[in-house]
This record gives C-alpha cells, structure tokens and sequence, in this order.
C-alpha cells in the first residue's frame, strides 16, 4: 500500500510538468448546496484530464530497458491520452488499447499525441486483456490506468495539491472509476489530516467500488453503458480497494440523468466543460447524495473529454427539462393564412420558433385540417404555461410533446 511520502516523492518527481489546476470557490454551487464548495479544475491539465499525474510518474520510474523497448495501456480515454501525452515527449514508443466505444475525440487525440491505436473490445476490461496479452507478447512495459501503485501516487498528488491551496478544507469528493484517483487522494488528504472527510462517487449503473466493499474484493460486475465513460470500470483494482476501505468515508452512486444535469449547470454557471466521469462528484454533491451542509468542500472535476455530439444532446435535453425548449403538436385549419395567424399569437407571447414540421395524415387529424409540430425557446415553465393558455383562448387544439 501506498504511502504520504510516496505521494510527496511523485509529486516532486511530476512538478515540472504537470499543470497545478485551480481549486476556485463556486457561487453557484455553494449556495445550492450549502456548502463553502470549491472546485478543482483537473479537466485543464493538457490533455483534459487527472490521469496525466500517474502516467508521467510511472514513465519517470522507468529503467532504460523499458523505455527502450515501449508501453502499453489500456484506457477509455483520458489514461490514454496521458500515457500518449507524456511518452511521446519523452521519446518513448506507445500503444494504447481503447474499447471499441471510445468517444472518437479521445481516440483522435490519443493518436494525435503520436501513440499507436487498437481499437479492441466492447469495454475497458476487454480492452484491457488485449493490452496485457500484447505487454507479452510484444515485451511492453503495461501501465494500469489505476491498479499500480505508482500510478496511484501520481494521482494522490492532486489531494496534495488541494491541501496546499485550501488547507482548510473538510471535505472532498472524487469520482471513482477503479479507485486510482481517490485512493491516491485520500491517502494524501487522510495522512495530512485525518480529520477530513473523503467520499466516493461512481455511476449507478456500474457501481464496481461499492460492490467490491460489499464483498470484501474486487468483483466483475455486469456491463453497462454510461455518459460517464471515463469512471465505467466493472472491476475495481486490488490496491485500490484496500486504500478505500482505510481512507474513504462513504461511496455514493448517481444516475446518467444527474450526470448530464451537473454537466449543464457546469457548463452554464461555472464555464467549465466537463465529461461525465468529471461531473459525476458535484452531481451527488447537487443531488444530496452526501450529508454535508456548511462544509468547507472541495469536489474534484477530473476529466473534460467530452464528444461534441453528445454535448450537444445533454444541452438540448437539459434546456427540455428547465422549459426552455418546447415542442407543441398544434392543430389548425389547412387554409391560406392559417399559420400566420398562429406564429402570430407565438409572436405576441415572444416565443422563438426554432423548427416546424406539417402532417396531414397523422395524429387524428381531420380532412381540410393538419397538424402542426413547432418546437420553441421560451423562458421557462410559466412561459410555456402562458403560450398553452393563449393558445386555447385562440381555439387551438394542441399537445405538448415530451
């Protein structure tokens, strides 16, 4: 198990070339939760994400022979793109194993960053095997993504970190894949103070760490898929558990829904882009996940990798959710004039049509009638309230679709 001094000793070995991220106070999130929050900004590490700390540190330990003959790793993305990062500064040959699923910004970046891409598997673990059978057969040096422990070290030198810019804080909070980010952290924070509260968040629908402490050992859970994909691991590492069961006081889990909800708010209030795996520790904080109120909290966004098309779902469904996009099924006589006398009534109650679309043949409209979807920006519930009351004074049968 690791040590503090094995997290002091990578962190000197790491400064040099590891970003120290802001831990800003939010406005915003302290006053919805309560709480004095702070939020450590890892997603603006060069390549988006935490897991440069523990790659660059298990490359610095390298012997000679190793760097020679090259690694391999086995990652979902963000492990990747460090492992990538780093040895290619330094000169050293790269392969990396990446679930078939894998976000093409991570696999486009990993590449970028000069590694070798293989594409292998429906999922890390599958990925994983692929990249440990080729460490063999090839005589690469494996860089576990979490289950090493200077890996672990080099991520416990962001709960140094935090220490270092808010010494004192109460509590922290950090998002669990395998367990490397928080088993380095809250050893760091635990052996500095033992008074500091450490929690656990993982997605509800791979929950590996709160099974694994269940049990008593690391288990493989079922597959599943997540926005979290960065933290969707079925098994938990073995020197990752053990370093939970010491240091960790709680494990709490959040669905896919108050992921993307707390990528919103962070992207809107925060200015801050976050991945699922990144949001997923302020998304328990916002959805009481936690019992914490008046605390000093930092809360850890670690990752900032998001595909752009899925962004662009989680703001679309997130403005649905707060009634400021609304899509009305509208029916009205089919005759010249028809519809400029509705987008009038629209226009009087200052709703912005962003799309239309006609239908004669469906929805039970009448002959001589059509059906009218039109799908708006309003300002929220009681706006769209006021349109629906407006639209039933003009005489307009409609539906809201949701």
């Amino acid at each position: 198990m690791i040590t503090l001094s094995d997290i002091q000793a990578a962190t000197g070995r790491i400064r040099d070339s590891i970003y120290v991220s802001p831990c800003a106070r939010s406005e915003t999130f302290s006053e919805a939760t309560g709480n004095t929050v702070f939020l450590k900004l890892d997603n603006l590490q060069r390549t988006g994400a935490f897991k440069e700390r523990g790659a660059l540190n298990k490359l610095l330990t390298l012997t000679d022979a190793e760097r020679k003959s090259g690694v391999i790793a086995a990652s979902a993305g963000n492990h990747a793109q460090g492992v990538a990062y780093h040895a290619g500064k330094r000169g050293i040959r790269a392969q990396i194993c990446m679930p078939l699923t894998t976000p093409l910004i991570k696999v486009s970046a990993t590449k970028a960053y000069g590694a070798e891409v293989i594409l292998h598997g429906a999922n890390y673990d599958e990925a994983c095997e692929e990249a440990i059978r080729r460490s063999k057969s090839e005589g690469l040096t494996f860089i576990h993504p979490f289950d090493d422990d200077v890996v672990i070290a080099g991520q416990g030198s962001l709960g140094l970190e935090i220490l270092q810019q808010h010494p004192d804080i109460e509590a922290v909070i950090v998002p669990i894949g395998g367990g490397g980010l928080i088993g380095g952290i809250s050893c760091a924070i635990k052996e500095t103070n033992p008074k500091i509260q450490a929690f656990g968040v993982q997605p509800s629908r791979l929950p590996s760490m709160k099974a694994a402490l269940a049990e008593g050992k690391p288990v493989t859970i079922p597959a599943a898929t997540t926005i979290a994909d960065g933290i969707a691991v079925r098994r938990t590492g073995v020197r990752t558990l053990e370093l939970v069961k010491k240091y960790v006081d709680d494990v709490v889990t959040v669905d896919d829904e108050e992921i993307a909800n707390a990528i919103l708010l962070l992207l809107e209030h925060e200015k801050t882009l976050a991945e699922g795996a990144g949001a997923a520790a302020i998304a328990a904080l916002l959805n009481r996940k936690l019992h914490l109120t008046g605390k000093r909290v930092a809360v850890v966004i670690g990752g900032g990798n998001i595909d752009v098309t899925l962004l662009s779902r989680i703001i679309e469904r997130g403005l649905v959710k707060d009634g400021r996009l609304v899509r009305l099924r509208i029916h009205l006589p089919d005759f010249p004039g028809a519809l400029h006398n509705l987008t009038g009534i629209l226009a009087q109650h200052r709703a912005n049509i962003v799309e239309t679309s006609y239908d004669r043949a469906y929805h039970g409209v009448n002959l001589g009638d059509t059906a009218i979807e039109i799908t708006m920006e309003t300002r929220g519930p009681a706006h769209i309230a006021e349109l629906l009351s407006a639209l039933s004074a003009g005489g307009y049968a409609h539906e809201r679709i949701s």
